[in-house]
C-alpha cells in the first residue's frame, strides 16, 4: 500500500507539473502572439499613414501632353505661295478631363518642346514667338505668356566636320539633322483654387516654321519637405514610419495611463478621493473629521466621516449639504 500511495503521489505531482508547464507554455505563446500582432498592426498602420500622407502631400512631379499643331492651308489658286501654311500653327491641349490637374499652392514650370529639322527654311526664320494660354474648365483665361526662341547656330565649317565625323550614324538613322527647342512659357505658375486650369492653347507665331513634333511638359518645382520626400524616398520613408510609430505608441500609452494610471485605489476610497477633489474646488468648503473613541476595551465602534459643504445664499435661503460615509470596522 505504501508503494502504491507513493506512485499515486508521484503521478499527481508529475501531472500537476505537466499541466502547469502546458498552461505556462500556452500563456507565453498567447502573449507572444498578441505582441507580434500588436507590433504588426502598429507597423502596418504607420506605413499606411505615411503612404496616404505622401500621395496627399507630394504632387505628381511631371505631366506630359502631346501638342498636335494645326494650321490653315493656303488656297490652290493663290499665286506666289512659297508654303502651304497660311496661318500660325496652333493647337488646343486638353490637360485633364477632371476638374483640376495641379496642386494648389505648388509652383510649376510649364515648357513647350519643339522638334524641328535643321533645314535652310528654319534657319532663315530666325527668332520667332511661341505663346501659350491657360484656361479653366469654364473658359476663363487664367494666364498668358509668349517667349522667343530660334535654332542654335552652327557655322558651315563646324557643320561639315560634324557630318564627316558622324556620317555613319546619320547613314544608319541613328542620328538625325534636327534640334529640340525648349521654350519655358511659365517659370513659377501656381494653381488658382477658384479657376483650376484644364486646357491650354499653344500658338507658334510664324508661318514658315517647320516642325516634326511638339509637346508640353509641366514640372513641379518641389521645395522643403516635398523635395526631401521625393528625392530621398527611402530615408524619408524610414523616418516617416518611425515617427508615425512613435506617435501611435504615445497615443496608446496616454490612453492606457488615462484609464488605469492616475489612481491606484478603487471602491469607496476612490469615490471619496474624487469627491474631495470636486469639493476642494469650491470656494466655501469645510471638512470635519472626528473619531469616536473606543468605549469598551476590545470593541470598536463605527467611525463617521462628515464632509460639510457650505454654499453661498441663493434666493435668500441658506443651503447646506452633508455627506456621510460609514466605514465598518472589525472586532479587535
Amino acid at each position: 500500500m505504501l508503494g502504491f500511495s507513493f506512485l499515486i503521489r508521484r503521478y499527481e505531482a508529475l501531472k500537476k507539473r505537466t499541466v502547469d508547464t502546458t498552461n505556462n507554455t500556452l500563456e507565453t505563446a498567447l502573449r507572444f502572439s498578441l505582441l507580434l500582432l500588436s507590433v504588426f498592426t502598429v507597423v502596418w498602420l504607420s506605413v499606411f499613414l505615411y503612404v496616404a500622407f505622401y500621395y496627399t502631400y507630394v504632387p505628381n512631379i511631371e505631366h506630359i501632353k502631346p501638342v498636335n499643331l494645326a494650321f490653315q492651308a493656303c488656297e490652290a489658286e493663290k499665286k506666289e505661295v512659297n508654303s502651304a501654311v497660311c496661318s500660325f500653327p496652333k493647337a488646343h491641349v486638353l490637360l485633364t478631363k477632371s476638374n483640376s490637374l495641379l496642386m494648389v499652392g505648388q509652383p510649376y514650370k510649364i515648357t513647350v518642346f519643339l522638334e524641328v529639322p535643321e533645314s535652310d527654311e528654319n534657319r532663315s526664320v530666325g527668332m520667332f514667338l511661341v505663346c501659350g494660354e491657360l484656361y479653366s474648365q469654364k473658359g476663363v483665361t487664367v494666364a498668358h505668356s509668349c517667349r522667343s526662341t530660334m535654332l542654335r547656330y552652327r557655322s558651315p565649317l563646324l557643320k561639315a566636320l560634324r557630318m564627316l565625323a558622324l556620317s555613319g550614324f546619320y547613314i544608319f538613322n541613328i542620328l538625325e539633322e534636327k534640334q529640340t527647342l525648349e521654350v519655358e512659357l511659365f517659370s513659377n505658375f501656381e494653381e488658382d483654387q477658384n479657376y483650376p486650369i484644364t486646357d491650354m492653347h499653344v500658338e507658334i507665331r510664324t508661318e514658315r516654321i517647320q516642325v516634326y513634333s511638339s509637346k508640353v511638359r509641366i514640372d513641379a518645382h518641389l521645395t522643403g519637405l516635398r523635395y526631401l520626400m521625393f528625392h530621398w524616398p527611402m530615408t524619408s520613408t524610414i523616418l516617416g514610419v518611425v515617427f508615425n510609430m512613435i506617435v501611435i505608441l504615445f497615443i496608446i500609452m496616454l490612453s492606457w495611463w488615462h484609464l488605469y494610471g492616475p489612481y491606484n485605489i478603487t471602491g469607496d476610497d476612490f469615490s471619496l478621493v474624487k469627491l474631495k477633489e470636486k469639493l476642494i474646488e469650491k470656494s466655501k468648503l469645510t471638512l470635519y473629521k472626528y473619531t469616536i473613541e473606543e468605549e469598551t476595551e476590545g470593541l470598536c465602534k463605527p467611525r463617521f466621516l462628515n464632509l460639510q459643504e457650505e454654499f453661498e445664499e441663493e434666493e435668500g435661503e441658506e443651503r447646506k449639504y452633508f455627506l456621510e460615509r460609514k466605514a465598518s470596522s472589525s472586532e479587535a
